[in-house]
């Protein structure tokens, strides 16, 4: 990473469906050591961003730049060895696997050991099992997954999965994470373990940029927030000022947010 480069950096990016602008032009900045809000209304382009960003889609315009280098249109698992991933969504756990089983999957998506190693039950393999085993342990135990650990994925309540996903993401041995709406679907409890959560992965020295609705985790959280509107950028700064400013209240938060802000 070259001295001085914001860790993540996008530019001018662009996405068109037919005749859809989903992301016009979007520039957009994420420094070491953040958490980054990117708000907006449904339909405002924020998921499109974060699959523009993991090589999910390929822009028609614009470009992605990850620790000074630029990263646009490769493979979401060649992203992911970079440092770079996103949180694991409900949708794509396995249901039928362990919570320690999904942790190692984790683990094999930044592994250097092939497939044909693995059929071999050499030493080495074996003790390279027990030392994930133990690393999956571990980071079951941070997300405060300890007890649930041997439960199958798909048994574990909806608060249980979203942090077997961030799990999951942090196996990856992350520089920077981008979690798509942590915190949907969950109560109030829940949702102040994984803002206690979000908090302690920066004090591991892992970035953030999370797209999330509920207010309360964006605006007591982030250092900065980016909003979007129609595909586009309207407004970027703290969040004192954001939840001031007249396009946002307009577009978005709505005055009665405003004035309790």
């Amino acid at each position: 990473m070259e001295k001085g480069c914001p860790l993540l950096e996008v530019k001018g990016l662009t996405k068109s469906f037919g005749g859809l602008t989903a992301v016009n032009t979007l520039d957009l900045s994420v420094e070491k050591g953040e958490i980054v809000g990117l708000i907006g209304p449904n339909g405002a382009g924020k998921t499109t961003v974060f699959n523009l960003i993991m090589g999910t889609h390929s822009p028609n315009r614009g470009k992605v730049i990850f620790k000074g280098r630029e990263i646009t249109g490769q493979k979401s698992h060649a992203i992911v060895r970079q440092g770079l991933v996103r949180s694991f969504q409900r949708t794509v756990l396995f249901s039928e696997m362990t919570v320690l089983q999904n942790i190692l999957l984790g683990f094999h998506l930044i592994s250097g050991t092939s497939f044909w190693n693995s059929l071999f039950n050499s030493r080495a393999v074996r003790n390279g099992r027990k030392r994930l085993l133990e690393r999956a342990a571990e980071i079951a135990e941070f997300m405060g997954l300890e007890q649930s650990k041997d439960q199958l994925a798909g048994n574990l309540p909806h608060g249980r999965q979203r942090m077997l996903g961030v799990a999951i993401a942090l196996a990856t041995h992350p520089e920077l994470i981008l979690m798509d709406e942590p915190v949907t679907g969950m109560n109030t409890e829940e949702t102040d373990r994984m803002m206690g959560k979000i908090r302690e992965i920066r004090q591991r020295g892992i970035t953030t940029l999370v797209v999330e609705h509920d207010m309360r985790l964006v605006m007591n959280m982030c250092d900065r927030l980016c909003v979007l509107n129609f595909g586009s950028k309207i407004a970027e700064g703290p969040p004192s000022e954001i939840c001031r400013h007249k396009e946002v209240i307009g577009a978005y938060l709505g005055s009665e947010y405003a004035s309790a802000c």
